[in-house]
């Protein structure tokens, strides 16, 4: 009766349109009060509890950093590199915002943010080519949800503490699925392109490339300052998320001098709103997970699942239709709060590594991203460019199945999320 009567408010409660995190709060205060002899009263106390982590301190100043680039010119700086290198290929311009959006994503770890960042610029030099809207829209929308899974990602680090796993683990473990990913929607491209009767034009010269390199070394080495800081051990993520806000506002402020110093209070009050948005979703989903654990309901769910022995392959099957399902509707990192708890207990049981089942939640919270009705990045593309919600949702479907493809690559060969950590941290 209490997890029936747990999971049902929690429904009803959102389909009312209530917030996602004032449901969690509420339908779990409810079933503490009804149906168990937990003390309501100790409730502050479990927030305090789960939030005191050093790792959440990462949250806030990646996203600082991330909006003080992308409110300066460091995207149409990568975006220029990004042409000068890929362009002239059939396909090159939206190849060319594709490779800008794996490359901005690395910067910011936001994927709303990388597709209003890389798309104010590309969208318009898509369409001026020659190109559909759609072609273009399709591209750049699909291609921002990397922001999610490239490191640093701030869906990672929820997961990490959540799952009380290492998150300088995880970020590398995001680097080959990211890449592949981003691979697999060039090739697409490129294929679509010369159906579509695009030739190869001529290439930029050594000396643009270089020149265009030049322009955006700053921006691109933030790269190098937070994935080379934790590869080479010298701070934690949480350390190498201060360090890029710093090296964010320096470079932004002082070096390409896009901000000016006015500009800092709307910057800053626009990551604080993001961040509280963001903790206070995690302070409900901890005394959620809180009541789960207590009532021990992970065990039970474990238990059936087991006894029904569905085994690893139908259980990952079973999880990648519910977390779809879940991404559909929900924010990426309330559906991180909710399931980890439920779904890891019985993926260790199963023998399924930690490390790689966060990946295999995070490119499906990707899918969820560019899937109606709640994707974010479907509502941030339609906005930015004017075309119908329906238009936009349709033209990203060939790039979705594409990332689909990769889900299930990443979901049945471990080796792709967990080469590159074993190789690193040992395994």
């Amino acid at each position: 009766m209490t997890i029936a009567f747990l999971f049902i408010s929690l429904f009803v409660l959102m389909l009312l349109g209530v917030p996602v995190a004032v449901a969690l709060g509420a339908s779990t205060g409810l079933t503490m009060i009804f149906f168990t002899d937990l003390d309501i009263a100790s409730v502050p106390q479990i927030i305090f509890d789960g939030i005191n982590k050093f790792s959440l301190m990462a949250i806030p100043m990646f996203i600082l950093a991330g909006n003080l680039l992308s409110k300066g010119g460091s995207a149409k700086r990568i975006i220029e590199f990004a042409k000068s290198m890929v362009g002239h290929l059939p396909g090159g311009l939206p190849m060319s915002a594709i490779f800008a959006c794996i490359i901005f994503a690395a910067v910011s770890g936001s994927s709303p943010a990388t597709v209003v960042a890389i798309g104010s610029v590309m969208f318009l030099a898509i369409k001026e080519a020659g190109y559909t809207p759609a072609y273009a829209v399709g591209a750049i929308t699909t291609a921002g949800s990397l922001g999610i899974l490239i490191p640093p990602s701030v869906v990672m680090i929820v997961y990490g503490v959540t799952a009380e796993v290492s998150i300088a683990k995880l970020f590398m473990a995001g680097v080959v699925p990211g890449l592949m990913l981003g691979l697999m929607m060039v090739a697409q491209t490129y294929v679509g392109a010369k159906r579509l009767g695009f030739k190869a034009t001529t290439p930029a010269s050594f000396k643009e490339r270089v020149r265009n390199f030049t322009k955006a070394f700053w921006a691109l080495l933030i790269i190098v300052v937070v994935i080379g800081g934790i590869y080479g051990g010298i701070f934690t993520p949480t350390e190498a998320a201060g360090a890029s806000a710093i090296y964010a506002l320096i470079i932004s402020l002082f070096v390409y001098k896009d901000i000016k110093v006015k500009d800092l209070y709307a910057i800053c009050l626009d990551s604080a709103l993001t961040t509280a948005m963001i903790f206070f979703i995690i302070t409900n989903a901890v005394v959620f997970a809180y009541l789960l654990t207590s009532e021990q309901i992970p065990q039970i769910i474990a238990d059936a699942i087991v006894g029904a022995n569905v085994g690893k392959i139908g259980f990952l099957i079973a999880v990648n239709i519910l977390l779809l399902a879940m991404g559909q509707f929900m924010e990426p990192s309330s559906v991180i709060m909710i399931m980890t708890p439920l779904l890891l207990p019985i993926a260790m049981m199963l023998g399924i590594d930690p490390i790689h089942f966060g990946i295999i939640m995070v490119v499906n919270m990707e899918i969820g991203m560019v899937t109606p009705p709640v994707g974010l990045n479907l509502f941030v593309a339609s906005g930015l460019t004017g075309m119908k919600l329906k238009d936009v949702i349709i033209s990203t479907l060939p790039w979705v199945v594409t990332i689909f493809l990769g889900l299930i690559l990443v979901t049945y060969i471990p080796e792709i999320s967990l080469w590159l950590p074993n190789l690193m941290y040992g395994g």
